[in-house]
């Protein structure tokens, strides 16, 4: 019984998109953190580089993210068809 309620819960499109935005984001930002300190305390830089870098990597997240979407969208259009 409370598996089912667990596995529907699971195959919910809802659920499934935040789990994988939260999954993304948490390793995406722990990268960028690591890449903008170190920008900011082991290079010669000044702190608008780290600055720059940071809205930089929040615009190409953004691509990256609709991309990776757009992508398993469309396989998963294609295991449906394939059916």
């Amino acid at each position: 019984m409370v598996n089912d309620k667990i596995e529907k819960i699971l195959n919910n499109n809802i659920i499934k998109s935040f789990i994988f935005y939260s999954i993304f984001r948490a390793f995406y930002g722990a990268g960028i953190l690591l890449v903008t300190w170190l920008f900011a305390t082991k290079s010669e830089s000044p702190l608008w580089v780290s600055i720059v870098f940071l809205l930089c990597s929040m615009i190409f997240s953004r691509i990256l993210l609709k991309r990776i979407k757009a992508y398993r969208h469309s396989k998963e259009r294609i295991d449906i068809n394939s059916k």
